[in-house]
């Protein structure tokens, strides 16, 4: 089984200013990575949450501000890269029923961009990042990567066409792609349009009740760190080439019993409130996520580190700074 070390690879992350790309830049500087972080470009010259790295960190990432649909932007910062990780996308599944278009503009465009890319500089490996939301709701558990495919939300729908055209670039040009599918990450610096942020946020502030959405609904959480060692680790085997690689615990919770573990872990006492504001359509919510990993252990020998407890403890940690919960608008719904 070959195998290649990510010592002094240079490295391009998209979506670097994100949530799971932040911590994954963080993870590859420890690999002893040469990295190029791609960050959306604004005019405040934000780079998100690596803006809170420390400056010896930041010192050693060189950054390029673009934008993901821009094809030129993107084959600029892709110039003398070794290794790819894309996970630069629009992710939030309610705002992809106000915004579909722009899913298909960032998700399957920008993913296109980014394999044309690494085509025409001939570039060792790309891992494009999927969802366990691709499979909808499960129709067995748990559910391995031949499970059928469910466009139960635009977002969904974006992220089936963006997984399509990169096995299609494998398919058609050989080109060494992996797709990597993680089931639900968790950790600090999480989008507010979570679940998990949604109810550390609402119970931080100190608030009677918390409002959430269906309480029934079950998901298979992993804690970002788990995440971005299985992203590398299927960046180095080249059996995972070609594949769709689930990255998740095996696990499932239902929406309910988190929030109150969550609410034991803070030792609060609230009303759980479900709004109709909040919930997904019917047809379009996901009932059952549960992750098959057996694929992944066996091509890398990865395994889940972190225990759900454990994970939500240093995620409650993180929410509990008031540099941290500044950044957050815990009595705003986020779409």
């Amino acid at each position: 089984m070959g195998k290649i070390n990510l010592t002094n690879k240079k490295i391009l992350v998209t979506g670097a200013d994100g949530f799971i790309g932040s911590h994954l830049v963080e993870a590859l500087l420890n690999e002893g990575c040469n990295i190029k972080a791609f960050v959306f470009y604004n005019s405040f010259n934000s780079w998100g949450w690596l803006d809170t790295l420390p400056k010896e960190k930041l010192n050693s990432i060189e950054i390029i501000a673009g934008d993901i649909r821009d094809p030129n932007g993107v084959r600029t910062a892709l110039k003398d890269i070794d290794i790819v990780f894309h996970l630069a996308a629009l992710i939030a599944i309610p705002f992809s029923y106000h915004s579909p278009d722009s899913y298909v503009d960032t998700n399957v465009k920008g993913t296109l961009n980014v394999l044309q890319a690494c085509r025409d500089y001939d570039v060792e490996r790309v891992i494009v990042t999927s969802t366990s939301e691709v499979y909808g709701t499960a129709q067995y558990v748990p559910i391995n990567e031949t499970h059928p495919l469910q466009a139960q939300s635009p977002y969904s729908a974006s992220k089936i066409g963006a997984d399509k055209i990169a096995e299609s670039f494998f398919r058609s040009f050989e080109m060494p792609v992996v797709i990597a599918r993680p089931f639900n990450a968790y950790g600090p610096r999480q989008s507010a349009r979570a679940i998990i942020p949604t109810i550390i946020t609402q119970l931080l502030s100190g608030n009677e009740d918390i409002r959430l959405g269906s309480l029934h609904p079950t998901r298979d959480f992993n804690y970002v760190r788990d995440i971005c060692n299985g992203l590398i680790l299927l960046s180095k085997f080249d059996e995972a080439i070609g594949k769709e690689v689930n990255i998740g615990s095996n696990t499932e919770i239902s929406i309910g019993t988190l929030a109150d573990m969550l609410i034991k872990l803070l030792n609060a006492k609230v009303k759980i409130v479900t709004e109709d504001l909040r919930k997904r359509p019917d047809k379009s919510e996901v009932e059952r996520l549960v992750c098959d990993n057996s694929l992944i252990k066996e091509i890398t020998s990865w395994e889940p580190e972190t225990l759900l407890k454990d994970g939500l403890l240093e995620t409650i940690e993180w929410f509990n700074s008031e540099e941290n919960m500044k950044r957050y608008k815990g009595d705003i719904y986020n779409i």
